[in-house]
C-alpha cells in the first residue's frame, strides 16, 4: 500500500495506522482533501495488514471543518432534484469507514463541523478534549441540510431529539455535552488524549486479528432487527471459536491466571498479556 497523499500523513506501525490531516488554515474539506480521504478509505479497506486506524489533526484548533461552501455553490441546480436510490459518493465514503474490517478512531482535539462531523459520526469511536473540542452542524443556517450522512447517523448516535437540536440550531456542541450525549466516547485534558488513544489503539491492535474484525462486524449487526443481530452474533462466535488465535489465547488465559481469584481481580491486565506476536 502506497498511502501517498499531500494533505494526509499516514504512519504505519505494525497493524496500527495513524492518519494526520494537514490542510491549513482550518482543515476545510476542499475538493482535494475530500478526494484524498475518499481514496484513503478505499486503500485502508483493502489493506490486509491493518486492524486499527486513528485519525487526528496537525492543527490543535481544527480537526476537520465542513465541506467547501464555494464548491457546493458550484453544484448543478438547473434541473429538478431527483430521488436516487443509490448512495452518493460522500455517503459511500462514510459507510466505507463504518463497515471496513478495521477499527476506526477519531482523536478530535479541536473543532469538527459539517461534513467533518458527518465523517467521524461513522467512525467506531470518537474522543475529545475537555473545554476545547466543539461539534457544529452548520448547514441549516446556510439554507441547506447535512447531506453527508448527518441527518441519519446523528439520530442513531445521540437520539432523535438531540440530533434535532444539533442539526436545526447550528450551534456549537461543547465537549462535555457531546460526551454526555454519546457523541464522544470520553473527553480528556489536552495532554491526556494522545497517550490514551495511542494506548487504546495499540491494545486493540495486539489482539487476534480475526477477533477484532468479526467483533466489529457483530456490533454493526446491531443496526438490524434484534433477532437477525443475535443470529449474526452466534454465527460469528462460532467462526472465531474455530480459529488458531482463539484456541491459543484461551489456553494462555488459563495458564497465566484466568479463572483464579487473583487473576480475575486484574482481568484487564491479563487481557494485555494475551498479545499476538
Amino acid at each position: 500500500m502506497a498511502y501517498d497523499y499531500e494533505l494526509l500523513n499516514v504512519d504505519i506501525e505494525g497493524r496500527y495506522a495513524t492518519v494526520t490531516i494537514h490542510n491549513p488554515p482550518i482543515n476545510l474539506i476542499t475538493v482535494q482533501l475530500y478526494g484524498e480521504i475518499a481514496a484513503l478509505s478505499t486503500e485502508l479497506k483493502r489493506d490486509p495488514n491493518l486492524t486499527v486506524v486513528v485519525m487526528k489533526s496537525a492543527d490543535p484548533d481544527f480537526f476537520l471543518a465542513h465541506f467547501d461552501v464555494a464548491a457546493i455553490l458550484s453544484f448543478p441546480t438547473d434541473t429538478e432534484a431527483e430521488l436516487d436510490p443509490q448512495l452518493n459518493d460522500y455517503h459511500v465514503m462514510c459507510e466505507r469507514f463504518r463497515t471496513m474490517d478495521k477499527v476506526t478512531i477519531a482523536q478530535i482535539e479541536g473543532r469538527v463541523g459539517g461534513g467533518g462531523s458527518e465523517l467521524v459520526s461513522s467512525f467506531d469511536m470518537r474522543y475529545g478534549v475537555r473545554g476545547v473540542t466543539k461539534i457544529n452542524q452548520m448547514e441549516v443556517p446556510l439554507g441547506i441540510l447535512p447531506g453527508g450522512t448527518g441527518t441519519q447517523r446523528l439520530p442513531r448516535l445521540v437520539g432523535r431529539g438531540r440530533a434535532m437540536e444539533i442539526v436545526l440550531a447550528g450551534d456549537d456542541l461543547d465537549a462535555e455535552t457531546a460526551e454526555k450525549w454519546g457523541y464522544l466516547n470520553r473527553i480528556f485534558e489536552a495532554d491526556e488524549i494522545g497517550p490514551f488513544v495511542d494506548r487504546l489503539a495499540r491494545r486493540i491492535a495486539s489482539f487476534p486479528v480475526e477477533a477484532v474484525r468479526l467483533a466489529k462486524q457483530s456490533v454493526n449487526a446491531a443496526d438490524k432487527p434484534l433477532h437477525e443481530g443475535l443470529v449474526e452474533e452466534a454465527y460469528l462466535f462460532q467462526r472465531l471459536l474455530r480459529t488458531d488465535g482463539a484456541q491459543r489465547n484461551m489456553r494462555k488465559f488459563l495458564e497465566i491466571g484466568g479463572q483464579t481469584r487473583e487473576g480475575e481481580l486484574r482481568v484487564d491486565e491479563l487481557g494485555a498479556e494475551l498479545q499476538v506476536p
